[in-house]
């Protein structure tokens, strides 16, 4: 029972099955978006956003399915290697036994011999002696771990990839136009523009943003869209939500000092704590019916068309409910409130990557690279030659004889013509 467990867990057809598994769970993982609100899925997918929660493929890459795959893949790469770099172990002297039981191909006299020893040694052939006038030749001895090293950087390539998917720190954090966001390592990242709509008022959801990273190095300004991120460095940040925030201009009529104020929550502005402004929220727009009777509108898809104030004056004791609009304005408790119009700001999230995960993930490619290379372009060769002649061995023996052939023939004709 082990040994066929044993033999299922290390086979291909059990890894080529999980690779496709895998991969198509990717897939699904990028044409769903990840990690939104779980009230996004319910209104983009109202048909079956229940499947899509209840199976996890709205967190797929964190699923306990998705991390047993993963697992499954690894254990089973790890298998193969384990068996393949056992078996090229022991091939290399059965190579050598079976080479010497097979007769002399190519029949040469002694002179002609001492010309392929030599023609050999010129093409860095290693020289081993196999009896008292046998020699055996080797071309691209490491050819034979070619497919060690590839099964080898597929497992660290499985191993760096879950590294990168699993060790970022994940923040969100919603940030102004003309401001910038420090994160703890001293990155600054900063928004340059926000836009929801483009100029047709087609919903764009666009943010113009960049980065310097602590070393001075600075990826300019780049737009990122949602599925459009921006990567520089360690850090990867996405355009994730939106909103729109209030944005008061208070002037102090007695110093003649103004400031602007971007405002998201219930806020009081004031000089005394006594008299001043609440603001309360802003809405997109309003609906006012014959009799005068005032509806505000709470949830619109895309800019504000009508923004509207929703604030309270408070003067002496007296609170007086009041609904203002851009360009309005309002005095009272010595402060100047001209209201503005209102600031649409994003949300990012903003991923770091530990950068050991990223550089050994690009050395894992580079060895499955090389480990490529090797498997289909060194295939090892081995000749052996003795006073007789000598013979060719190994996967692909042909380039080796026809290599051999030509130089010999040629050295032939430079003999003839002197």
């Amino acid at each position: 029972m082990m040994k066929k467990l044993f033999q299922t867990f290390r086979s291909m057809r059990f890894g080529i099955l999980l690779l496709v598994l895998i991969a198509a769970l990717s897939v699904i993982g990028t044409a769903i978006p990840q990690g939104r609100e779980i009230s996004w899925y319910a209104q983009t997918y109202r048909d079956f956003h229940g499947l899509i929660l209840m199976l996890k493929l709205h967190d797929v890459f964190h699923s306990w399915y998705f991390q047993l795959l993963l697992v499954l893949l690894g254990l089973n790469l790890t298998l193969c290697s384990l068996v393949r770099i056992r078996t090229v172990i022991k091939a290399r002297g059965l190579e050598t036994d079976l080479l010497l039981e097979q007769p002399i191909t190519y029949p040469l006299d002694a002179a002609r011999c001492t010309r392929v020893r030599e023609k050999l040694l010129a093409m860095r052939c290693r020289e081993e002696m196999a009896g008292d006038s046998v020699q055996v030749y080797r071309k691209y001895g490491f050819g034979r771990y070619g497919s060690f090293i590839t099964h080898l950087s597929i497992l660290l390539t499985l191993i760096f990839g879950a590294a990168a998917l699993y060790l970022p720190k994940v923040t969100d954090q919603t940030c102004f136009p003309g401001e910038a966001l420090n994160m703890e390592d001293g990155t600054q990242i900063r928004v340059e523009s926000f836009r929801i709509e483009d100029g047709e008022g087609n919903l764009d959801f666009t943010s113009e943003i960049s980065i310097r990273l602590p070393d001075g190095r600075e990826s300019g300004v780049h737009e990122i869209k949602v599925n459009h991120p921006l990567s520089f460095g360690a850090w990867k940040v996405y355009q994730q939500t939106y909103s729109t925030a209030g944005s008061i201009t208070v002037w102090n009529l007695e110093t003649g000092l103004e400031d602007t104020f971007t405002l998201t929550d219930l806020v009081f502005l004031s000089l005394d704590h006594v008299n001043g402004l609440w603001y309360e929220a802003l809405y997109p727009d309003m609906i006012r019916d014959p009799s005068g009777n005032v509806t505000l509108i709470s949830n619109v898809s895309g800019s504000y068309p009508n923004p509207v104030y929703q604030v309270e004056t408070a003067s002496d004791g007296v609170y007086t409910p009041i609904l203002a609009f851009p360009g309005d304005e309002l005095q009272v408790g010595g402060l100047r409130f001209t209201f503005e119009d209102p600031v649409e700001y994003p949300g990012l999230r903003i991923k770091y990557t530990p950068k050991a995960a990223s550089t050994l993930l690009v050395i894992s490619f580079v060895l499955m690279i090389a480990g490529l290379y090797i498997t289909f372009f060194c295939q090892p060769v081995l000749v052996r030659l003795d006073s007789e002649g000598y013979t060719v061995g190994g996967p692909k023996p042909e380039g080796m004889q026809i290599a051999i052939q030509g130089w010999l023939e040629e050295t032939d004709r430079k003999e003839e013509t002197l």
